[in-house]
């Protein structure tokens, strides 16, 4: 019987992929022609299968290794691999490296060129690149309106709908009027703001002061750090595929490194993370049921298929109309 190995497996659309691995404690192998994970109590082990055809990203926390064959199979299959501490918090704050993840990417020459070629075609021009930019923050405003009214979220955000509406909309037409990267910040700020007070009205979580990665933070805080890195694994592997470099920023670009993830990253934070997060903390889930959560809702709500659409959109439309 020939032998199988990895790289025989047909892909699967990145889109389309189920899995998100977060990891602790435990050694990441190949054995037998797969890719598993060891964990170890005593003196027994117990090895469990990764699907990789089927994972969009995989996150490495406390107590974690990963043998050289386990890498070459995950860059075979496309999957990004992330390094950060212990319940998604990264240890990496304190380093040279300005995402919150330290990201090692598949290493391929073979993605399409199309897309990096049209967004560099406009993002040399401040004024097209600004337009970019608006276009991220439209697409923002309205997958919040559409992840905030569902049902999953339940009644409460329902019963609110009317007042987020207005605060979209009005922040729409801000957007709409912003006329430089200044403006433009301006507005996200204030809606980001707006957001923090609405969400904690809707779901009674009284007051609350955004605090990342520091000393006191409440379970709220952690939560949203926690899991804003699923977005940011999310949003690596979408501009992977497409071939986008992370320099290349619509936003993010002139403060931060990897500004690009930043930018597509934002895409879905305030719509999926956010609230997550804040009825994670009313319920006091653990950071497992949480994380739990954020995976069933990026996925049920097709995350990663509105970050490519979304992308290809900036960067095909704006060209378009050159």
């Amino acid at each position: 019987m020939k032998p199988f190995s990895p790289s025989d497996m047909k892909g699967i659309l990145y889109s389309k992929r189920a899995n998100i691995y977060y990891l602790e404690h435990c050694r990441v192998v190949v054995n037998g022609g797969r890719v598993e994970y060891l964990t170890s109590s005593g003196r027994q082990c117990a090895y469990w299968n990764i699907p990789i055809a089927n994972t969009s990203v995989i996150l490495l926390g406390t107590g974690t290794s990963i043998t050289q064959a386990a890498v070459r199979e995950l860059s075979r299959a496309g999957v990004p691999i992330g390094f950060c501490g212990g319940s998604g918090t990264p240890l990496y704050s304190a380093s040279d490296h300005e995402l919150p993840v330290l990201w090692f990417e598949p290493q391929s020459e073979y993605r399409p060129t199309e897309y990096v070629q049209a967004w560099l075609g406009f993002w040399f021009d401040e004024a097209r690149r600004l337009a970019v930019a608006r276009l991220f923050q439209q697409r923002r405003l309205e997958r919040i309106a559409a992840c905030w009214t569902r049902k999953r979220f339940g009644e409460d955000f329902r019963e609110h709908e009317a007042d987020l509406r207005q605060l979209l909309d009005r922040a729409a037409e801000d957007v709409g009027q912003a006329a430089s990267f200044t403006e433009l910040f301006l507005v996200e700020a204030r809606l980001t703001k707006q957001l923090y007070a609405h969400v904690c009205r809707t779901t009674g979580y009284g007051d609350f002061t955004r605090v990342k990665r520091g000393k006191g933070q409440d379970m709220a805080n952690r939560f949203l750090d926690h899991g804003n890195y699923l977005a940011y694994g999310l949003a690596a592997t979408a501009t992977w595929i497409l071939g986008l470099p992370h320099a290349f920023a619509v936003m993010h670009g002139k403060t931060r490194r990897g500004g690009l993830v930043f930018d597509v990253a934002d895409l879905i934070k305030d719509a999926v993370i956010m609230p997550e997060a804040f009825l994670a903390a009313m319920r006091g889930d653990s950071e497992q049921a949480f994380r739990a959560a954020c995976i069933t809702e990026l996925m049920r709500t097709g995350s990663l298929d509105f970050l490519l659409d979304t992308l290809k959109e900036a960067a095909m439309t704006e060209n378009a109309a050159v």
